[in-house]
Formats: structure tokens, C-alpha cells, sequence
């Protein structure tokens, strides 16, 4: 193989967390999947935390909101993609909930959403809190949405069957992943229109 890119690193880290999950990512098995040494990898990151935060990174840099129009327009779209981007990500959110947006890629995209709040009027620290009210909102459903392989057999109807609300609730959808969708569509827009 030729010369290898710190991009390259973090493609076949993120592969492989994807295909095994974070707990067994090692530099040993980066390299193995790159056709090198693990010690060729330290010349394009230093560690493994370098690479955690690359992968962090990675999610956060390729749904950088785009502030053009509507703050809640481009706000809602950014929750949307972030939300799409976490799906696509499964064995990654654990990681992007518990570890800070620390690589300069992650934090430009984040002050270019927070220049745009600016812009319209909010205090930079308000427009930080703003952004990460709405992230931490993604994150926190997405993870309730996950599930693990072995996880308990979910409750049914007739589970609840002492329970009218839940029972009918289950019967109509409740836990199903269009029942997720529309959750996540009604908790943004009333969160935007708090902001609003």
C-alpha cells in the first residue's frame, strides 16, 4: 500500500467500529485492516485517543450545519442529518455522547453554526448552549432508539393489557421505527420553537 492519510486511518477505524464496535478497535486491528505495522499509524495519529476523537469527529464534520435561511429551517435539518448520521453509526454513539468535540475539523463546524446564532442575535455562550441542547437532544434519542442485540423481547399489547393507554399506544405503532421518526420530528420542532 502507498502512502496513507490520517482520512484513511479514521475510514478504517470507523469500518471496523462499525463492523465490530468501538470496545474492540485497537491500533493493532487498524493497521490490519490497512495493510500495515499499527506502528506506521502513529505517523498520521498519535494514539488511540487520537483516533477516538477522529471518529468524533468524523460524525460531527459530515453533518456541519449549513446556516443559510430560517434558523429553525437549517436547525431542524441539521438535527435531522446529525440523527441519520448517528443511525448509520450504531456502535459510534455511545462515543459520541461521552467524549467532547476536541479536533479542530469538529470544531470549526461547530463555530460555524455558533457564527450564524451570533449573527442573529444570541450571545456566543447562548448560541454554544443552544447547539448543544439540540446535539445532546440527537444523541440522547438516538441512543434510546438502538437496539442492542441482546436486549429483552420488547413489550406487546398483551403485556399491558391492565394498562389502556400504554396497550393502545403499543397496538398503534409505539416503540416501531416510524413511531421513532415522528417523535424525533415533534421533540425538534418544539424544541426550536422554545428557541424561537
Amino acid at each position: 500500500m502507498g502512502r496513507l492519510s490520517r482520512a484513511q486511518v479514521l475510514d478504517a477505524a470507523l469500518a471496523l467500529a462499525d463492523r465490530d464496535g468501538i470496545g474492540k478497535l485497537s491500533m493493532r486491528r487498524i493497521g490490519a485492516e490497512l495493510g500495515v505495522e499499527a506502528m506506521t499509524l502513529y505517523h498520521y495519529v498519535p494514539n488511540k485517543d487520537a483516533v477516538l476523537d477522529g471518529l468524533v469527529e468524523r460524525i460531527v464534520a459530515s453533518v456541519s450545519p449549513e446556516p443559510a435561511g430560517p434558523r429553525t429551517v437549517w436547525l431542524a435539518e441539521f438535527a435531522q442529518a446529525f440523527r441519520a448520521e448517528l443511525l448509520r453509526h450504531p456502535a459510534v454513539v455511545p462515543l459520541v455522547a461521552t467524549r467532547p468535540v476536541a479536533t479542530p475539523n469538529a470544531l470549526a463546524a461547530v463555530e460555524r453554526a455558533a457564527a450564524a446564532l451570533v449573527d442573529d442575535g444570541f450571545a456566543p455562550l447562548r448560541a454554544c448552549q443552544l447547539l448543544n441542547a439540540i446535539t445532546t437532544f440527537v444523541i440522547g434519542h438516538t441512543l434510546a432508539e438502538l437496539d442492542p442485540a441482546d436486549s429483552p423481547p420488547r413489550t406487546t399489547p398483551g403485556d399491558v393489557a391492565e394498562l389502556p393507554c400504554i396497550a393502545a399506544a403499543l397496538a398503534e405503532g409505539l416503540g416501531t421505527q416510524a413511531d421513532h421518526d415522528e417523535r424525533f420530528a415533534l421533540a425538534i420542532t418544539a424544541l426550536l420553537a422554545g428557541i424561537a
